[in-house]
């Protein structure tokens, strides 16, 4: 095992041989999305990103689907699945079963199987004093789907942010690993800052986040102002408050888009300094359009994060 439970990484690692080890994980959500098909995309390419943050190449996967029979037409499900197969045709994975319960809530997702070689996996915790931070799409989307549940979202924001949701981290994992990087992790449900935490927590390094340089979705900041802000958001602040430090005047609304719970967010890469320029190049010239260098590792304060404007 290389990595385990006790890593709280992305997902597990097991060797089988010198040259090559399989990775796993599952992941499923309920609906963030009206439309059935584009909930299946981005479910599916949601479990997808933690191969993908590990360095790693998904193989196969198992649809897991919970669904309401008695209040829900069974053609929302077939909507669901063929949406999820569609994203895995698109990462070239083969779906290869899966399993499904009655459940009075819609639930969506897959348990996923890649390969990496055991040496060029990518792990949470390898970044070094001195890397730059790459995150590969803006902040947001927790608080723009709230919207959206509420009736307060217009269609083209709505259209924006199930591009951003269906779009798969293949490309930036590729690219990273060819950039040699030391650490990634993929932004999802415990939000930026949640899973920024994890690359410095119990360690000797520190990190440092500019505020002004993170790609965030524009309606993020005025629906967060608006007060509509998932109740995770909540809890991630609670969970992680003690590893926050702020530097200059960070107001409540940004912090809670740097704790806004994603789906299917971007990397969050730890690159050498003397590569980072050419990796994020490379990102934009691959349609990684929005990613940019948003902070670095340093020495001080160990196992924390200093915020800055």
């Amino acid at each position: 095992m290389l990595v385990g439970l006790e890593r709280g990484d992305d997902a597990g690692v097991y060797k089988l041989s010198d040259d090559l080890a399989i990775i796993q994980t599952v992941d499923f959500i309920t609906p963030i999305v009206d439309d059935p098909h584009t909930f299946g995309q981005v479910a599916a390419a949601n479990a997808l990103s933690d191969v993908y943050a590990m360095g790693g190449r998904p193989l196969t996967a198992m649809n897991v689907v919970c669904f309401p029979v008695k209040s829900q037409d069974i053609s929302v499900l077939n909507a669901i699945l063929r949406g999820g197969l569609t994203k895995m045709h698109e990462a070239g994975v083969t779906l290869v079963g899966g399993h499904s319960v009655e459940d009075d809530e819609l639930k969506y997702g897959l348990a996923v199987t890649g390969v990496v070689h055991p040496l060029k996996m990518v792990t949470r915790d390898g970044a070094r004093v001195g890397d730059r931070l790459i995150l590969t799409k803006p902040l947001g989307t927790g608080l723009v789907s709230t919207a959206v549940k509420g009736g307060m979202a217009e269609q083209q924001t709505i259209d924006r942010v199930a591009g951003l949701m269906t779009a798969l981290n293949r490309t930036a994992s590729e690219l990273m690993t060819e950039a040699g990087c030391h650490a990634c992790t993929d932004i999802t449900g415990f939000g930026f800052l949640g899973h920024a935490s994890g690359m410095v927590e119990d360690s000797s390094l520190g990190m440092e986040v500019s505020v002004s340089a993170i790609p965030t979705l524009p309606e993020a900041k005025g629906f967060a102002e608006m007060g509509l802000v998932p109740a995770g958001t909540y809890r991630n602040r609670e969970f992680r408050s003690d590893m926050i430090e702020t530097a200059g005047d960070i107001s409540d609304d940004v912090m809670n888009i740097l704790f806004d719970p994603q789906t299917s967010g971007g990397l969050l890469i730890a690159v050498p300094a003397e590569t980072a320029g050419v990796l994020l190049q490379n990102l934009h010239q691959r349609g990684v359009a929005e990613a940019a260098i948003v902070g670095a590792i340093t020495a001080e304060p160990k196992g924390k994060i200093v915020i800055k404007e």
